[in-house]
């Protein structure tokens, strides 16, 4: 696998990690059988795209850049979807975990 395909991979992973994290919220603490399938579904998807990225990517750039991607994904559906706080500190934090992945990737070998 050649790197663009690894990075390809990991943003996948990083994007099914958002959709997993919302999972949890909406499967009410796993009481809602449907939505707990899909999520644990999203979970296993998620840590199998991660590892194929692994294959090529340092496992700290990877590790670090999925979980920014969730992080920040997640922060951002919080805002959008459940009305999380949108203030100055919170949105300049996730603008900073955005800052730190595109840094990861163009000092990534």
């Amino acid at each position: 696998m050649d790197a663009n395909r690894a990075w390809l991979w990991l943003l996948v992973a990083g994007l099914l990690e958002v959709g997993w994290a919302i999972g949890l919220k909406a499967s009410d603490g796993f009481r809602r059988p449907g939505i707990s399938a899909l999520t644990v579904l999203g979970m296993v998807a998620s840590f199998y795209g991660l590892a194929q990225a692994l294959k090529v990517l340092p496992v700290g750039t990877g590790y670090a850049v999925w979980t920014g991607i969730g992080a920040v994904g997640t922060a951002i559906a919080g805002i959008i979807w459940f009305g999380e706080a949108r203030d100055a500190g919170r949105l300049i934090s996730i603008a900073l975990i955005v800052a730190g992945i595109v840094g990861l990737k163009l000092s990534a070998r």
